[in-house]
């Protein structure tokens, strides 16, 4: 066998090894189609897909669809959908655990022909009753000696639709005494009357997903079975089932840790409920962790890849800094999103020197400005007129210690532009600020500065004449605690998630095919495609500039 490479993680290191003893690799991502993806499922899409690329093998999609009540054609479409925009592609190898529901049936037949399944008539509540806890076993059913024909006569009929939901499920016939409670008979069919998206009404039982996973594991020659911890447990029943059924195939089930990240929920139980609950605006809210959702908010596939490589593979459930996360974000959208200069929360400032005798009261004079400080991306237009707008908290009436903005007599350089003095201060009746009154000296142009001033601070700026209005959305943690207590959802969900600005932007932005910026001194924003229209354009906060801890 040949030597292992350093650093790799433990998965790795197994497959590598198995490889050296001429094992193929082939694996699989198989979510279920009942909601959209989310971070977590990005850190297993990685994994599945980036170590059949490394090891020349390949990577099936398989859709776990044996729950009709809660899946849809739509969440089948969506979860492709993030697959191949995260940057992975499953070829040939696209599949439904449905494709499969005849030989699941057929052995599920096998099973109980050689006693090792059967037909049991208690109710769910009866199942949970006699199941037994972690230090006491379980009680057999009384349907559990059931003669072998029995069984499959039952079984047949159950498959006929000859009785309701509920009356019957198939068991396997394990050990009640087990001490894992995994392994005591558990159901591996149960009767459902639903529709089916793709199977239409051709069925009425559908298998169990600890049924479904290993065989369809085995009948597409999985040769690593890569899952998160919660399924550990599952393991023995998952070789017990392997080791009971006529497939010469037997994958090996490998577990690692799941993603956990602060300020969010990984469940798609919550996620669904945030859903219907209207919590949030849908699973492409930008607060949410759905692949939708972040990709929505302006994430873009690289940095999640990225991120997915940072927290690698362990076997050690931890919960992951959000600060590294908008660390990989923010790496990211560094070396080539274009710049912009938008104020959010706008101040009027009229320059009372701008006179007709030189640029016109009401024209605009066309400075120039790179669209980055470092890549070559050409560069647009600044109009600079007699009126801008600051941001409003760049100025103080009462100049704080070591302020480095606007207040009454001081200067500061508008970005790109001149060095503007502020001289009055416009207030109406009730004594809220209305305008202000700043000197600019033209002389301080940026680029070519002879004025010998030397302001303390630089704002951004656009002009009121030529500035465009546009809303943009401020997005923060969906949740208050690092670790939400979701008993009480509502109760959990942070209140100023979310804020809405009615901002004015420089006109250049506006134009062209451009979607991601920095707006200078604000983040990281994007253009929102769902929501903007002709007559207004809506950006989303992708990350902020440096981190903000709550509270």
């Amino acid at each position: 066998m040949s030597e292992t490479p350093a650093g790799l993680d433990f998965i790795r290191q197994r497959i590598s090894e198995d490889v050296a003893a001429g094992s193929r690799v082939i694996t699989r991502f198989p979510p279920e189609p009942n909601g959209r993806l989310h971070i977590g499922h990005a850190k297993s899409i990685c994994l599945n897909f980036g170590v059949a690329a490394e090891f020349g093998g390949l990577c099936y999609l398989r859709f776990d669809d044996t729950n009709p009540e809660k899946e849809n054609e739509a969440f089948v479409q969506a979860i492709q959908e993030d697959v191949r925009w995260l940057g992975f592609d499953w070829g040939d190898h696209l599949t439904h655990a449905s494709d499969y529901f005849e030989q699941l049936f057929q052995l599920a037949n096998q099973l109980i022909s050689a006693n090792k399944a059967f037909v049991c008539g208690l109710s769910a509540e009866e199942m949970r009753e006699t199941r037994g806890t972690l230090t006491e076993p379980g009680v057999n059913s009384p349907s559990r000696d059931l003669s072998v024909a029995e069984n499959l006569a039952l079984f047949r009929e159950m498959r006929e639709g000859k009785h309701g939901d509920g009356s019957y499920v198939l068991r396997a016939k394990i050990d009640m005494s087990s001490p894992n409670i995994n392994m005591r008979d558990p159901v591996l069919y149960r009767i459902r009357h639903v529709h089916h998206q793709r199977t239409g009404n051709d069925w009425c039982i559908y298998p169990t997903y600890d049924y479904t996973h290993c065989v369809c594991d085995a009948l597409e020659e999985i040769t690593h079975s890569l899952c998160t911890l919660e399924f550990e447990d599952h393991r023995p029943l998952y070789d017990w089932v392997l080791d009971n059924i006529n497939l010469n195939v037997h994958p090996p089930q490998i577990e690692f840790s799941r993603l956990g990240l602060e300020y969010t929920v990984m469940s798609k139980r919550l996620l669904n409920k945030l859903v219907s609950e209207q919590h949030v605006a849908g699973w492409d809210d930008p607060r949410m962790p759905t692949i939708s959702g972040l990709r929505r908010k302006g994430v873009r596939a690289p940095a999640i890849r990225d991120f997915c490589e940072r927290i690698g593979i362990t076997k050690q459930n931890n919960t992951i800094e959000m600060s590294l996360f908008d660390f990989c974000v923010r790496k990211d959208l560094e070396a080539d999103t274009h710049r912009a200069m938008c104020v959010l929360e706008p101040l009027k400032v009229v320059i009372t020197n701008w006179t007709e005798d030189t640029q016109g009261a009401l024209s605009a004079e066309p400075l120039t400005a790179p669209w980055h400080p470092k890549k070559d991306l050409g560069r647009r237009v600044l109009p600079f007129s007699k009126e801008i707008f600051i941001e409003r908290s760049d100025f103080e009436e009462v100049r704080p210690r070591k302020y480095k903005r606007l207040s009454p007599g001081e200067m500061v350089r508008l970005r790109m532009a001149f060095i503007i003095r502020c001289d009055e201060v416009i207030k109406d009746d009730a004594g809220n600020i209305q305008e202000l009154h700043c000197t600019y000296f033209p002389e301080s142009r940026s680029g070519s500065d002879k004025s010998g001033l030397k302001p303390k601070g630089v704002v951004h700026w656009v002009s009121a004449m030529e500035g465009q209005y546009c809303d943009v959305r401020l997005y923060e943690n969906l949740f208050l605690e690092k670790q939400p207590d979701v008993s009480e959802l509502a109760g959990a969900l942070n209140p100023a998630s979310f804020k809405q600005l009615n901002a004015i932007i420089e006109p250049a932005a506006l134009l062209g095919d451009i979607h991601h910026f920095q707006f200078e001194r604000q983040g990281y924003f994007v253009k929102d495609e769902t929501d903007s229209s002709a007559l207004k354009t809506v950006f989303n906060r992708t990350v902020t500039l440096r981190d903000i801890r709550p509270g």
